[in-house]
């Protein structure tokens, strides 16, 4: 169903989503349509596929992040045992998820955006400042886009505002947007309790599949790990060498 999905407009490209099942949550199609994709994919933003958007990296097709977005909301929504909730964002490439998330955060979340490459860190901020929403959620710091090896996590400290200062710092979500060669020890580490992780993994028999896994962190701190579906992804790696 997704290749029917695609759309002359922003708009349609939601409702198709939508009206195709790969959108169920009204709280996700909202936050969908708050973002305009030819704002983050170079060339025919409104088809529902993935794009390159350079350095070996792309865009993934706009179903998968319907499918991450909503396999994480639960714990990217705030609520009164969480109003700020945490969440990273690794692989963040062209920034579009990383905005789309943000709109679900509330006004005390936080989601910062990781990228190995200095230049697709870069590339999301300009990304996310074309539009008048985007420059205010990196103007108030609720979105941060960050340099890092993804494969390691990442350790951001509190808003200024909103989180308590003797807040855990671990992330309530982590979405991973490159096929690891494993399930890193260290993001399930940083995920709090109760948090999810939705990851991309290279399946280990080394016949070149990948599947999403879903981890679940309880809130006994407990660990449960599904696998959803198999899928295509460019690799979490090393950043290229510099010539």
């Amino acid at each position: 169903m997704a290749w029917r999905s695609s759309g002359g407009s922003n708009v349609d490209l939601i409702e198709n989503l939508w009206r195709n099942g790969l959108i169920s949550d009204p709280r996700v199609k909202e936050a969908f349509l708050k973002v305009d994709r030819a704002h983050y994919a170079p060339s025919s933003p409104y088809m529902d596929s993935p794009q390159p958007i350079g350095h070996d990296a792309t865009i993934s097709a706009p179903h998968m992040h319907a499918h991450a977005t909503e396999s994480l909301l639960q714990h990217v929504l705030p609520s009164d045992r969480n109003p700020a909730p945490r969440v990273l964002d690794i692989g963040s490439g062209s920034g579009y998820l990383t905005h789309v998330l943000a709109e679900l955060v509330g006004d005390r979340g936080l989601v910062v955006g990781l990228e190995h490459i200095p230049e697709l860190k870069e590339l999301g901020e300009r990304n996310m400042a074309k539009s008048e929403e985007g420059k205010a959620l990196l103007d108030s710091g609720k979105v941060r886009f960050r340099v890092g090896d993804g494969r390691k996590g990442w350790d951001e400290p509190p808003r200024e505002e909103g989180e308590g200062g003797s807040s855990d710092r671990g992330w309530d979500a982590i979405h991973v947007g490159a096929a690891a060669v494993k399930l890193h020890q260290e993001l399930v580490d940083q995920l709090r309790a109760p948090g999810r992780l939705f990851i991309p993994v290279e399946d280990d028999h080394g016949f070149g599949d990948q599947y999403i896994w879903a981890v679940d962190k309880k809130e006994d701190g407990s660990i449960v790990k599904e696998r959803l579906f198999g899928v295509r992804y460019v690799p979490l790696t090393d950043a290229p060498k510099r010539s």
